[in-house]
């Protein structure tokens, strides 16, 4: 525990200014935490990172991770689904050249890989270009979330909610997590709301969000499970790999992107 607290400690460090600062070191910075979640997936499947594979996957995500305004190098016509083709194209020509030791189980991987960090990534930028007190109030979701499952389920736990995936989470932490989220972000947006939600939109909003989060988590843990692993990676002492940490963000980060344009 001692080690966790202390990673978490020094991660806020970092996380937290450069998310402050924002433009191109929040850029560069996610880029960097996209790429080191790409080579945990790699390592996972049991392919090597460095790879004509690894490269045009990297590539292709940190396409999808740029904001627009970097991609101005694209010529006009294409589009980002028109490159994601030729990449799908070409991970399924190596199956054919490499003789099936790059197989169409590692392509799908790989493709899905791409599509899941890339757009999870894209929208954390895009959300903190709205600016940082955004950021924090769907970060706080995320975290508020994962406190109150904990504690509750500690507490309270009995029933199991996905017993095969993760045993040890129950519906008691997990109800008791949405609350723990709701109850933070109405407090958090009596000081920013920029806007305007009611507190009746703020629930909603928030308990979706937080419902979300945890299908992140336990989305990790499935394949983290498929893979027969415990940790997506070792970077983070106490806590895991890149992915062990951005699971719920992966998936809240686009969600509330399209919730914003919904509501807006």
């Amino acid at each position: 525990m001692k080690t966790r607290i202390i990673t978490g400690i020094i991660g806020l460090m970092i996380f937290l200014p450069i998310v402050w600062i924002g433009s191109w070191p929040l850029t560069v910075g996610t880029l960097v935490l996209g790429l080191i979640g790409i080579s945990e997936l790699f390592n996972m499947k049991k392919l090597s990172f460095f790879s004509i594979t690894g490269l045009l996957t990297s590539l292709m995500t940190v396409l999808i991770i740029l904001p627009e305004e970097w991609l101005t190098f694209i010529p006009n016509g294409l589009s980002m689904w028109n490159l994601y083709f030729v990449y799908a194209m070409a991970l399924m020509l190596i199956t054919v050249f490499s003789g099936n030791t790059f197989t169409f189980d590692d392509a799908g991987v790989l493709l899905l890989a791409s599509l899941y960090i890339g757009t999870g990534f894209h929208y954390f930028i895009q959300t903190a270009e709205i600016g940082f007190y955004m950021v924090m109030f769907v970060m706080l979701v995320i975290w508020s979330t994962d406190i109150g499952a904990y504690a509750i389920g500690m507490k309270l736990g009995k029933n199991k909610l996905a017993p095969v995936i993760s045993p040890n989470k129950s519906i008691e932490g997990a109800v008791g997590g949405i609350i723990t989220a709701v109850i933070v972000s109405i407090i958090y947006m009596q000081f920013y709301n920029p806007f305007n939600f009611s507190i009746v939109m703020i629930m909603l909003l928030a308990g979706v969000m937080s419902v979300f989060g945890q299908l992140g988590d336990l989305t990790e843990s499935a394949y983290k499970r498929y893979f027969e692993v415990k940790d997506s990676g070792k970077l983070l002492p106490g806590h895991g790999g890149i992915l062990d940490r951005f699971d719920s963000t992966l998936f809240v980060m686009p969600l509330f992107q399209i919730i914003l344009l919904i509501v807006q």
